[in-house]
């Protein structure tokens, strides 16, 4: 029998379709990593070109009692999603891409400085996307070819945000996926009852970690190694 999910609210399932639709979008074939315990469900998803883990934390009406840890289908899970009711069917299990058994750590997870505000981010996100146009115009006939495109892109993405080590494509991952946007009054505050941070970088062994209210992004420090761990599903 497949297992049915209860969301908080429609609220809730619509961020969740809204995320899995994004993904379907940029691969129709998307498979998406589902952990749950508790009140939340974790939803992990990687958008290629991107080079990213993006991470959806979904908060449930109805907490599972027995852990559910599954790869499945990111359109059927779609198709699933009813927001009037603020439930979904958990497909059935698929094969999953390479990417789905090597998720970020459990725990571990410090803060770093040097991220620019929201809307500093904004503008470098602009400003590389105005530069990307500018010199794929440029390119002459003969050099406009997906690879040439594919370099330019690298190197443009490549590039670190504000004091950090954070690539920029982390920041335009999370901006496609409608992470990056204004916090609306639901956001669940912290335990301490505060709002959280608008937007957030993390660390934790090799990985980075652009946290915002409606999901995250992680990557992999470049060259980094090391072993792995299961991703802790909190509401937080």
């Amino acid at each position: 029998m497949s297992e049915q999910l209860r969301f908080a609210d429609s609220g809730e399932a619509a961020d969740l379709a809204a995320f899995l639709g994004r993904l379907v979008h940029y691969d129709r074939a998307a498979a998406v990593r589902l952990q749950a315990l508790g009140g939340a469900l974790g939803v992990f998803g990687r958008p290629p070109s991107f080079e990213v883990l993006a991470i959806r934390t979904v908060r449930l009406a109805v907490p599972v009692t027995t852990p559910l840890d599954v790869t499945v289908s990111a359109g059927e899970l779609l198709e699933s999603v009813d927001e009037a009711s603020a439930g979904a069917t958990v497909p059935g299990p698929v094969t999953g891409p390479p990417w789905t058994g090597v998720l970020p750590p459990r725990g571990g997870w410090q803060q770093l400085p040097g991220l620019p505000g929201p809307e500093a981010i904004a503008q470098a996100l602009a400003a590389s996307v105005a530069e990307f146009r500018a010199r794929d115009e440029a390119l002459p006939a003969q050099h406009r070819t997906r690879s040439e495109r594919d370099r330019i892109g690298r190197e443009i993405w490549s590039r670190t945000l504000g004091d950090t080590e954070l690539p920029l494509r982390v920041a335009h991952a999370a901006h496609s996926l409608g992470f990056l946007r204004p916090v609306r009054a639901t956001v669940p505050a912290t335990a301490s009852g505060a709002a959280p941070d608008p937007v957030a970088l993390l660390a934790s062994g090799s990985w980075l970690r652009l946290r915002t209210p409606y999901g995250s992004v992680a990557t992999r420090r470049p060259g980094a190694t090391g072993g792995l761990g299961a991703f802790r599903v909190s509401p937080v």
